[in-house]
């Protein structure tokens, strides 16, 4: 564990040591604000609510995610960085979950960057906050397992750019898989059990839950479980890639 939170603060740190993650943290603020009161039309509802913030959150996750998780092994193998890694006296499991930590606080911080919607919706009106911070808790989580996903196929190659494109689709599928444009296309040919599998492999069907102030035990095994299979197929390309 201490090597594990050695390996977080290194990384987390290093994401501030340029002004990336600013203009990342920036951007993110300016679009959840742009889908929220805008797109979303939060002042024309006249509800003090934020189901129009979280409604637009796995969409721009699909592209915010890809972005940090593409350097998180991408880089260090193309740079010759990983060696060194693999030489300090860490696990395998550790390094992975330390970089993947520091990746997922980051994210954390973003989002906690929009606290002033909240308090905003608050002021306006008379919000159930306990929605509010469900919908947030599903929110970060939804984005560790993003983040997962990214964390394996940025180890799977040296190229962020590739990283970046897979990452997004394989997001984009998982994301798609629960509506009915793509239901209905397997229920010409499928038994139902297996069109209820695809369903329930959505983030829309398992964050939509969330954000109705239900957490259900469902849910978050989802999540938990998508994040663990994902770092362990992140560890097994690593240790592949090292035995090579």
């Amino acid at each position: 564990m201490r090597n594990i939170a050695i390996i977080a603060k290194r990384e987390l740190r290093s994401y501030f040591a340029t002004p990336l993650a600013y203009i990342f943290i920036v951007i993110f603020l300016a679009l959840t604000g742009a889908f929220a009161f805008y797109i979303g039309r939060f002042f024309t509802r006249e509800q003090a609510s934020l189901v129009t913030f979280f409604m637009y959150h796995p969409w721009l996750y699909l592209m915010l995610v890809p972005a940090v998780s593409m350097r998180l092994w991408a880089e260090e193998r193309k740079t010759g960085t990983i060696e060194i890694l693999m030489t300090l006296p860490v696990s395998m499991p550790g390094a992975v979950l330390g970089k993947y930590f520091a990746a997922w606080a980051f994210l954390g911080i973003a989002l906690l960057g929009t606290f002033p919607i909240w308090i905003s919706v608050n002021v306006l009106g008379d919000p159930d906050n306990g929605v509010i911070v469900a919908s947030y808790f599903g929110s970060f989580f939804m984005a560790g397992a993003f983040l997962a996903i990214g964390s394996c196929i940025s180890a799977m190659t040296k190229n962020q750019v590739v990283a970046f494109i897979v990452t997004a689709t394989v997001c984009f599928l998982f994301t798609m898989s629960g509506l009915d444009l793509v239901l209905n296309f397997f229920r010409d040919w499928t038994p139902e059990v297996v069109v209820k599998t695809i369903a329930s492999m959505s983030f829309l069907t398992h964050f939509a839950a969330v954000t109705k102030g239900v957490i259900d035990l469902r849910d978050v095994i989802f999540f938990f479980s998508l994040i663990a299979f994902w770092l362990f197929a992140t560890i097994i390309v690593l240790d592949l890639k090292k035995a090579a």
